[in-house]
């Protein structure tokens, strides 16, 4: 995967990620929600970690992996319905590589803002952050947000792009059955991918 907007595309919709930094410690990892700063012109994302994490994971003193990994299941060889066949599991994931930028408490409490109203806003009954500063600004003082502009990434989608249609068609069909390696999401990217 070489275009920005289809990485932009996948941190949207599964914003769940690995922070990676190696430190003067070895290596440390953690897990934070990011969102894709679309007002930008560079490609940037925002996030925080909670306190101390950021000292940690050294953020903003050196380069950091984040990892996003999206749609991802077992492929069975038996759904090729060919001899010889061997298993393999289908993916789309992507390394971001930058520098974070520690945000001040301003930006902190804007990007936090931002974040929970992008999850929010599709709820019925949205619980923005705002509606409940009072508290909220208890509980961010123990945050750390951060920007990391994207210096490089390295992403890939594995969806069966080696294998005849017929066989892609057969990999769709079980990944959206009631099978134990059910994973719809997964054969949406297929979809996209060979463009069923």
């Amino acid at each position: 995967m070489r275009d920005p907007e289809a990485v932009k595309r996948l941190i949207r919709e599964h914003p769940w990620a690995t922070i990676v930094s190696n430190t003067k410690h070895g290596l440390v990892a953690s897990h934070y929600p990011i969102m894709v700063e679309e007002d930008r012109e560079d490609f940037s994302i925002v996030s925080h970690v909670g306190k101390p994490d950021d000292r940690d994971l050294e953020l903003g003193e050196h380069e950091v992996m984040i990892i996003v990994q999206g749609p991802h299941g077992y492929v069975s060889p038996g759904w090729y319905e060919v001899d010889q066949a061997v298993p393999t599991w289908n993916h789309v994931t992507a390394h971001l590589y930058g520098t974070p930028e520690i945000l001040t408490d301003a930006e902190n409490w804007e990007a936090l803002s931002n974040l929970v109203g992008h999850f929010e806003n599709a709820s019925p009954h949205p619980q923005l952050l705002e509606d409940n500063a009072e508290y909220g600004r208890k509980i961010f003082s123990g945050t750390a947000g951060f920007r990391m502009v994207v210096d490089r990434f390295e992403a890939r989608a594995k969806l069966s792009q080696n294998k005849p249609d017929d066989i892609v068609d057969r990999v769709i069909d079980q990944l959206d059955g009631d099978g134990p390696w059910r994973q719809p999401r997964l054969a949406d990217e297929m979809r996209r991918e060979h463009e069923r």
